[in-house]
């Protein structure tokens, strides 16, 4: 499911098994599995500490983007989060078969420090991501700019991704919420019909 900014990616995207020796890593995982497999109680809340996110981040990002991204980490606060790495955008775009012409690639090409903003709303089995801020290479990118980056980078890796207009959680969750320890899923109190 790719329908979040990459740190709530982090937390719904990997539904498929991958498997790691980090303690932290197979906890997200066992939380990521409850949810998806319908086992989690109504009502239950499931917390993902920031220590869990950063251990899964350090095995499903490479699966997700197998080239151009590194030393990916979270870091949240009440209501928002925000994801660091290293990224080449040009081995991002060559690792998903995209061509770039010699112009953009002189641009893209190189390793540069990244980190995505964004905030969160969720509720009644409902959620917007908001991207409020991409800052590459210390230049803060906004308005046309950042238009620009989510349509040629973020929207051909992740083409069903919902960024700024909601969108209905899966599994039965009711919300999602960010605090500044811990990312909480909070399932409806009932289950839905299928």
């Amino acid at each position: 499911m790719t329908r979040f900014v990459p740190f709530v990616l982090l937390l719904v995207f990997a539904l498929a098994p991958i498997r790691a020796a980090d303690p932290l890593y197979e906890s997200a995982d066992r939380k990521l599995d409850l949810i998806a497999t319908g086992r989690a109680r109504p009502g239950s809340t499931i917390a993902f500490t920031v220590a869990e996110i950063n251990a899964w981040a350090r095995v499903a990002v490479p699966n997700a983007v197998p080239q151009g991204i590194r030393d990916e980490r979270v870091e949240l606060g009440s209501g928002t989060g925000s994801a660091y790495a290293l990224v080449d955008f040009l081995k991002m775009r060559q690792g998903k078969g995209q061509e770039s012409g010699w112009l953009l690639t002189k641009m893209l090409e190189g390793e540069r420090p990244l980190k995505i903003s964004i905030r969160l709303e969720s509720g009644g089995g409902r959620c917007t991501v908001y991207l409020t801020q991409v800052e590459l290479s210390g230049a803060i990118a906004n308005g046309d700019l950042l238009d620009f980056l989510i349509r040629a980078f973020f929207t051909p890796l992740y083409p069903t991704a919902k960024i700024n207009e909601p969108f209905d959680l899966a599994y039965n969750v009711d919300r999602i919420e960010i605090r500044p320890d811990a990312v909480r899923v909070i399932m409806k109190k009932t289950y839905a019909s299928r």
